[in-house]
């Protein structure tokens, strides 16, 4: 199978996968967002053998490569609502304390977690 082909069949499984953890809340009424479902549909396909790595390896690869051009509509956002979070420096300290904590927390969870024990391999 050619890369491009490779690639269209990742990218199809991605968003197929999205596409269901979106159906399956609208569905189901589950409160939470469809793509987190249907990331956590995908990690158990992938997980039991379902759907091989290999499949979605490159697409997802390739969309790392790009997300932080992904984030430029996020930040453009935060820009244009930078007039309402003068009015309110309060919840601006809040939220990056938020933030700072979240990151820290998320940063020692991942160094403990990644740590191989003495002896052991990984």
């Amino acid at each position: 199978m050619t890369s491009v082909l490779r690639g269209a069949l990742g990218l199809g499984l991605l968003f197929g996968f999205a596409v269901l953890g979106q159906a399956l809340v609208g569905w189901t009424r589950l409160p939470l967002p469809g793509s987190v479902v249907g990331l956590l549909l995908l990690l158990l396909a992938l997980a039991t053998r379902l759907v091989p790595l290999a499949w979605v390896e490159g697409a997802a690869d390739t969309l790392i490569g790009l997300l932080s051009l992904l984030f430029v509509p996020a930040a453009v956002g935060v820009v244009d609502y930078l007039g309402y979070g003068r009015a309110w420096p309060g919840w601006l300290l809040v939220m990056a304390a938020g933030v700072l904590i979240g990151g820290s927390v998320a940063g020692l969870l991942a160094t403990r977690l990644g740590a191989v024990p003495d002896g052991g391999d990984r």
